[in-house]
């Protein structure tokens, strides 16, 4: 069952007041009724349905640059993952199982037989296990400065462990969601800007829209249990090994920056970038010139010049 609701809130491309939905124009807001969780989900366009997953920790907005150029072809699907933006925050469900059932189950109650997916960052991670799971649903794949499923783990990457700190952070109890939503938020502003070469791509506008929902506890605690059942939990499977008796059949593309999880200026992290080859039918690897980590945001000419060149080749 899904209920429509009228965004309310400031003119296109500007933030709103707290708890409000931003107003980017052509955008239908609805709210989807799935078993234990009301998903807010933003739509634009028309046609073939294509369904963004947004990265961590953001929400739909972070799409709010390519929607019009994907809806001039797609019916563009944005929904908050569980815990993020308007999404329900319950006090459960972050596993990957779950995250996926959630991503299912709104296919289904859309009336959806396949989707063509975008998956960004912790969106990017979830992506790939849909992929994996549900071969049968999703038609073509962007993955977007997400982690695939086969690291080729190098000793080389302790070279880029100090980077990781955030991680840690985050996974502790109580530390990160206190990180993420007390004070003057510090922390989910560094999570942004720290990794681009353009800080300014943020208005100071758009990072607020992220951490005012980080401001409520519930959404606080939840934020860090995505980002705890999927960068962390769902890298440590991949990095022991769990995947590799699967196989990824779904076209996919993978799209990652300079500064991939604090790679080298021109090729990126070597572990994470590479050893997907023997594991996948048909996976391209591209690399953005310029951009950082937050590719949709940084560089949307370049995503979407990517991405729909990709998804009209097939």
């Amino acid at each position: 069952m899904e209920r429509e609701r009228r965004p309310r809130g400031a003119e296109a491309g500007s933030g709103a007041r707290a708890g409000e939905l931003p107003h980017l124009d052509g955008v239908e807001h609805r709210f989807v009724d799935l078993p234990g969780l009301r998903m807010h989900v933003a739509q634009s366009g028309s046609g073939e349905p294509l369904l963004l997953l947004h990265g961590f920790p953001q929400h739909w907005w972070a799409w709010r640059k390519v929607i019009p150029g994907l809806a001039a072809h797609y019916r563009v699907i944005c929904p908050d993952l569980r815990g993020a933006g308007w999404t329900d925050a319950p006090d459960h469900g972050y596993e990957r199982d779950q995250l996926m059932a959630d991503v299912v189950g709104l296919i289904d109650e859309l009336g959806l037989d396949t989707v063509r997916l975008v998956g960004h960052d912790v969106g990017g991670i979830l992506g790939f296990r849909l992929c994996l799971a549900h071969p049968e649903r999703i038609r073509q794949y962007v993955a977007v400065a997400a982690p695939h499923p086969y690291p080729n783990l190098s000793p080389r990457m302790l070279l880029y462990m100090w980077r990781l700190w955030p991680t840690f952070a985050l996974a502790t109890p109580k530390l990160g969601p206190r990180l993420l939503g007390s004070g003057r938020q510090r922390f989910p502003r560094h999570l942004m800007t720290a990794e681009t070469p353009d800080p300014d791509v943020w208005s100071e506008q758009d990072l607020d829209l992220y951490a005012s929902r980080l401001r409520d506890p519930a959404r606080a605690r939840a934020a860090a249990a995505l980002y705890r059942g999927l960068a962390v939990g769902e890298n440590r499977r991949a990095a022991a090994g769990e995947y590799r008796g699967t196989r990824l059949r779904t076209p996919t593309l993978g799209l990652y920056g300079v500064v991939l999880y604090g790679g080298d200026v021109e090729g990126g992290n070597p572990g994470v970038i590479g050893g997907y080859e023997g594991y996948s039918d048909d996976f391209t690897m591209t690399r953005i010139p310029g951009a950082g980590y937050y590719i949709p945001e940084e560089k949307p000419e370049a995503f979407l010049a990517h991405t729909l060149e990709f998804f009209d080749a097939a």
